[in-house]
């Protein structure tokens, strides 16, 4: 999981909630930090387990997560939004329901290779889309509507997430990040060594630079 010296890599899924706070977490190191770095965003899918042989997530299928895990699960965010002081996250009970990150990957993979200038206020719109303002980002409509409001065309974001070529390079991304060894996210990875979940700012300066 090797990259050049002056990029972090982060794998993530818009619909993961430590990602969210993985990415304050990630903010808050930057603002510490002299010299700045890039973010080499990779997508992951986060449910790949759920989804049918159609693409479309079948929540019946049994992914071993049950409402103990749940419970768990909204344990720990509570208490990182609190320490990354991200209280205008929504609660999982307060997103709507079934929203599908697929489309909203393809995009940001799209914007990522054509507008690459453009990236990370596109990242940081869709995150704040779902986690703060609760919209589906999974709408095309409403990935639309989150290009224009970092100045690009939404038309031309909608067709890209109808693109055959582009949707199977993102699967090809998903494949190989688990390849690389790559279980769960957010991950970050840097010169050949990663840390996986929300971990606070102290921990990715250890990992970036050693201390």
């Amino acid at each position: 999981m090797s990259q050049r010296q002056d990029s972090i890599t982060v794998y993530s899924d818009y619909v993961c909630p430590f990602c969210y706070l993985g990415k304050r977490s990630l903010e808050e190191y930057q603002e510490r930090r002299e010299a700045d770095f890039d973010v080499d965003w990779h997508p992951f899918d986060l449910r790949s387990q759920k989804r049918g042989p159609d693409g479309e997530i079948d929540d019946s299928v049994d992914d071993g997560k049950d409402e103990a895990y749940f419970d768990q699960v909204r344990e720990n965010v509570a208490h990182l939004k609190e320490k990354y002081d991200a209280e205008e996250m929504l609660d999982l009970e307060e997103l709507p329901d079934g929203v599908d990150s697929f489309d909203a990957q393809v995009a940001s993979l799209y914007v990522k290779s054509e507008h690459p200038d453009r990236w990370a206020a596109f990242d940081e719109t869709v995150f704040e889309a779902l986690w703060v303002d609760g919209r589906d980002v999974g709408d095309a409509d409403v990935l639309e509507d989150l290009a224009e409001d970092v100045g690009l065309d939404g038309e031309e974001i909608g067709g890209a997430i109808q693109d055959e070529d582009l949707r199977e390079r993102l699967r090809e991304q998903f494949t190989e990040a688990q390849r690389r060894g790559v279980t769960g996210v957010p991950t970050f990875a840097y010169d050949g060594h990663a840390a996986r979940g929300a971990v606070p700012p102290e921990q990715i300066e250890r990992l970036v630079e050693g201390v």
